[in-house]
């Protein structure tokens, strides 16, 4: 086995995936940072959920819009389902695995708010009642998937936004997700700081 040619075709097939992304993708993507943005100046907040890695993806971007990203500027209101434990234990319990991200959908979110829901296969039964649950309380949805959409890409409405990420490996879609954070993050600051540079 020749293990440089293994790690370097991660590379190789990792660049070929963000070429194709970066045509499909790039146009919904600016359309996520003006929901987002529109969102927030409107005093919404961004709820995300994912499992997995997608769970660590949706604490990584709250934390980047909790915080900061590149630029100083205002806190933004970013909520990861994914960290308490206590919430997500007793709802699991009670109402079952599925349950876990809707609930706190439907005790958090409102009209003006957007959920933002993670998942590389698009069939995560838990991120799908999410979705449900957010077309309930009138939140538009942005979904990030892989594989296609799967069962996700039909609960969408015209006003949600897709991005799926053209691959069938959940590496690269994961990679592809990443990449898709960092842009909303820079994006987000742009537009709140006027800034016109690339």
């Amino acid at each position: 086995m020749d293990l440089i040619q293994r790690v370097k075709s991660h590379f190789e097939e990792g660049i070929a995936v963000k070429q194709v992304a970066a045509n499909l993708l790039s146009a919904p993507a600016a359309a996520m940072v003006e929901v987002l943005v529109d969102s927030f100046m409107q005093s919404g907040k961004l709820l995300i959920c994912g499992n997995g890695g997608s769970a660590a993806d949706a604490q990584h971007l709250a934390a980047e819009l909790v915080g900061r990203f590149e630029i100083e500027r205002p806190a933004m209101a970013a909520i990861a389902l994914t960290t308490d434990t206590s919430i997500m234990s007793a709802v699991g319990n009670d109402y079952g695995f599925d349950r876990i991200f809707a609930r706190q959908v439907e005790a958090l979110g409102q009209a003006q708010d957007v959920l933002l829901a993670i998942s590389t296969s698009g069939n995560s039964s838990n991120v799908m009642a999410a979705i449900k649950a957010a077309h309930e309380q009138e939140m538009r949805v942005i979904a990030f998937t892989g594989k296609g959409g799967g069962k996700i890409a039909d609960m969408l409405n015209v006003n949600d936004i897709h991005l799926c990420a053209p691959s069938d490996r959940t590496a690269r879609i994961q990679e592809i997700h990443q990449v898709l954070l960092h842009a909303l993050c820079d994006g987000v600051d742009a537009l709140l700081s006027g800034e016109n540079d690339v």
